[in-house]
């Protein structure tokens, strides 16, 4: 029988950066957002931006907040002071109501909510145009909005701003 000679090899260096390396490397970071990201998200920690839509803080979003768990969901919230800008999309979210009263134009039909209620926008091809307004201006009135961007890819959609809230002021330049 030979005899096997056993040979030590030095550790290896750095891997080339390439694509596998970089899943393995995301993969990785999603890993360990699950077990470190915070669990718990405090309004205080986000800020409020005006926008196109309206006033909106948004508690999840992965392009703006990359440390926490469950980066494939958009929350945010909407202060409603008078009306929403309007836009379409294909729909597929969920908005419970926080507080006040109001009221969404959906594809051309009032539909009336109030504090606890939950808006769900149905997923329609063509898109669900919409615009929401504030039943009792002067009166807080904000809800928070649920949307899996799974769903959002899956129903390839698009946002189309039909209409600015009043509330927007675009900066010259």
């Amino acid at each position: 029988m030979a005899e096997i000679e056993r040979t030590r090899v030095r550790e290896r260096g750095p891997l080339a950066d390439n694509a596998y390396e970089q899943v393995i490397k995301t993969r990785q970071e999603f890993i360990e957002r699950q077990h470190v990201g915070p669990v718990v998200i405090k309004p205080a920690e986000r800020q409020w931006e005006m926008t196109r839509q309206g006033r909106l803080l948004f508690y999840l979003h992965p392009d703006l907040h990359k440390d926490t768990p469950l980066q494939d969901w958009l929350v945010f919230s909407l202060d409603i002071q008078t009306h929403s800008g309007k836009h379409r999309h294909q729909g597929g979210l969920a908005i419970y109501v926080l507080e006040g009263k109001g009221y969404t134009i959906l594809d051309g039909e009032r539909v009336d909510w109030g504090e606890g209620d939950l808006i769900l926008l149905p997923i329609k091809p063509e898109g669900v145009e919409h615009q929401h307004f504030n039943a009792e201006p002067g009166k807080p009135c904000r809800w928070v909005a649920f949307l899996n961007l799974p769903i959002m890819d899956h129903v390839a959609m698009e946002l189309t701003q039909v209409e600015l809230s009043p509330e927007f002021r675009q900066k010259p330049g």
